[in-house]
């Protein structure tokens, strides 16, 4: 295992003179501005006027600024606004205001590793990843622990870019946890293959799949949904707390022994030879491309799937169902 760094290695002064701006206030971006806010770091925030994030930044005593003013204010200016932005707001508002000395920052490598964002060789281009939305981060924060984060250097121009990533995420809680250095590749890569092959394209294809089953055998579609939605919390639950064998040590045997025998008849070595493929479209930045160009046409590929699928019988069962679920509101 690579070392992990804590409170004790980070050299903090790097972060005391400087002001961080950040860029977009969703949730991770309120969890970053508020942590480091106290830890005495000094904060400006850049949102759109009139937005609910504006709003909200406004609401905890910041005052919001353009992300061009923020950028010229700022010696490290952390970007947070989803991916498919990015570009866009680095070059019309971050890029002219870029200036030796200064560092860029993300939470996500996309944009750097596949080139949507080509920085000038100047300015120092580090990441800091919390694994955990920033909700958990900022409660993590407050109940004086942390959640766990990835550092990346990019651009290393001062010899400095590592103590300043590590100074950033001990400022929000990170180091507290434990911190992990990757590379922006590293991490673009593994982050987009578990999003497409696991976390959300493999599940809700195998939940959607197992209920379309159910329903064909002529099962209600109710119990169809119970067994193959809403109970996936609890082994969720049971996974992320304890692990897949500690998930197994709580679950009945008949469900253990139905685990062990029958999962690799649905996930195959067949199915592994497609995630193979996948992350060969990962790695050559084909999906990336694909992406990048459907935004650029006005996602019409993407909208109409999503229409698709709104239409799916599971769809209408649960939002039926929940209905009858007021603990999940």
């Amino acid at each position: 295992m690579s070392k992990v760094y804590y409170d004790k290695d980070v050299k903090t002064d790097i972060l005391k003179k400087r002001t961080v701006a950040i860029v977009g206030y969703g949730a991770q971006g309120r969890a970053h501005a508020l942590n480091m806010r106290d830890s005495k770091i000094k904060v400006i925030i850049a949102e759109l006027p009139g937005s609910v994030n504006y709003k909200a930044a406004q609401k905890d005593g910041f005052t919001p600024l353009t992300a061009a003013d923020a950028a010229k204010k700022a010696d490290v200016i952390h970007i947070l606004t989803q991916d498919t932005i990015q570009p866009k707001v680095y070059k019309e508002a971050i890029e002219p205001h870029l200036t030796k000395g200064k560092a860029l920052g993300f939470s996500h490598g996309f944009n750097i590793h596949f080139s949507q964002i080509v920085p000038p060789p100047f300015i120092d281009v580090y990441m800091v990843a919390p694994k955990g939305p920033g909700t958990l981060v900022r409660t993590m924060y407050e109940q004086k622990a942390g959640v766990p984060c990835l550092i990346a250097i990019y651009q290393d121009a001062t010899k400095k870019a590592k103590d300043l990533a590590l100074a950033y995420a001990r400022a929000i809680g990170g180091t507290r946890a434990g911190v992990l250095e990757t590379t922006f590749a590293e991490e673009t890569e593994t982050d987009l293959f578990g999003e497409q092959v696991v976390l959300c394209g493999g599940v809700t294809e195998l939940i959607k799949k197992g209920f379309e089953t159910l329903v064909e055998a002529g099962y209600q579609p109710e119990i169809a949904y119970f067994e193959c939605l809403h109970e996936l919390k609890l082994i969720t639950d049971l996974i992320y707390a304890k692990g897949i064998m500690g998930m197994r040590y709580v679950i009945s045997d008949t469900a253990e022994y139905g685990d062990i025998t029958r999962g690799k008849r649905i996930v195959t070595d067949a199915t592994k030879q497609e995630m193979k493929k996948i992350l060969h479209q990962i790695q050559t930045g084909e999906f990336a491309r694909e992406w990048i160009l459907e935004n650029q046409a006005g996602r019409p590929a993407f909208n109409a799937i999503r229409k698709q699928e709104e239409k799916h019988l599971i769809e209408q069962v649960g939002a039926k169902l929940r209905k009858m679920m007021p603990w999940i509101k």
